[in-house]
Formats: C-alpha cells, sequence, structure tokens
C-alpha cells in the first residue's frame, strides 16, 4: 500500500453527557447501544485474516486513504429505532481487494474492540455495498458511535454494524 496523506481529523472525545443505551445522542442524531471503547490511534489496527491471500493490519490513516465512499442507509434496530445518517468511509470490497479473498470463502466475522462478534454472509455484504464508516453526518464518527471503524450494512439489522471495528475473519 503506498503512502498518502489522509485527509486532516481531530480525534474525538468523549461528550459531557452519555446517553444512555437505546436513548438518542442529540449531538449526531443516532441511538446508542453497546459499551462504547476508548481506542487509541497509535495502536490501532484493521486485521483481516482467514481465507485469504494476504493477512492485513492496516492503520487508521490507511484506511482513509483508500478511495472514500458516502451512503445513506437507514440503520434499523427492530422494533427500537431507525435511525438516518450519512455514513463515509471505505467499501469493504475495497478492503477485501487488498487482501485477495479466496473464491471459497463465504461469511465475514467482524469483530469489535468489546468482544462482540457477527457471522454476515459476505455475498450479502458485497451486494449491498458494505462500507467500513469512519464518518457519520460530516465528522468523524464519535467515540460513542464506533471510532475508529464502524460497520455499515445496508438492508442488514443494525445488530450487525459492527461497532470499534478491530477484526475482519473472512471465512
Amino acid at each position: 500500500m503506498e503512502d498518502c496523506q489522509s485527509t486532516p481529523y481531530n480525534v474525538p472525545t468523549l461528550p459531557a453527557r452519555i446517553p444512555g443505551n437505546g436513548e438518542l445522542d442529540k449531538g449526531i442524531g443516532l441511538h446508542v447501544t453497546g459499551r462504547y471503547k476508548i481506542i487509541s490511534l497509535d495502536t490501532y489496527r484493521l486485521k483481516v485474516v482467514g481465507n485469504i491471500d494476504n493477512q492485513l493490519e492496516l492503520t487508521y490513516d490507511q484506511i482513509r486513504c483508500l478511495p472514500r465512499v458516502t451512503a445513506n442507509p437507514l440503520l434499523v434496530c427492530p422494533g427500537l429505532f431507525k435511525d438516518s445518517a450519512s455514513w463515509t468511509g471505505v467499501t469493504i470490497q475495497s478492503i477485501l481487494d487488498l487482501s485477495g479473498v479466496s473464491d471459497r470463502a463465504e461469511d465475514l466475522v467482524l469483530i469489535s474492540a468489546e468482544g462482540y462478534r457477527v457471522r454476515v454472509p459476505l455475498l450479502n455484504i458485497l451486494q449491498k455495498d458494505g462500507l467500513l464508516a469512519y464518518e457519520v453526518n460530516g465528522q468523524i464518527l464519535p467515540i460513542l458511535h464506533g471510532f475508529p471503524l464502524r460497520a455499515v450494512l445496508p438492508d442488514i439489522t443494525g445488530m450487525k454494524w459492527v461497532k470499534w471495528l478491530v477484526e475482519i475473519q473472512v471465512k
């Protein structure tokens, strides 16, 4: 991966008041779920492992240097809320292209820094243009909503939109 200069950004900090689980974060217009993690960019790496040709460990800046995309899928947690937002990041396809995914790969396991993990069919992610977001509504992704990286999976339930993403396992 070649060197580049990613767009300048400020690392987010926690708000003075942290909304409760399921409560609307009025500062960004999204509901809060999960137990937030504070992740240092000095040590952060997104690991991509499994049924691939090249295992990856990408820094936040390397991810931000990949081609940017913006999408507006609805975040739906059935029976709880529907959040509308504009997400910016890199397509999961771009990350997988760097890793050389095997033709035999069927699923991705997305793993959070908090230990939460979900398994999603690879075809669903690719057909729906899943992305890894580092910005929401034109600002750096807040800590409460997944900084540094969050999965955004259109037409897939919000519980699979893994926050504080640290690893992708290709199965």
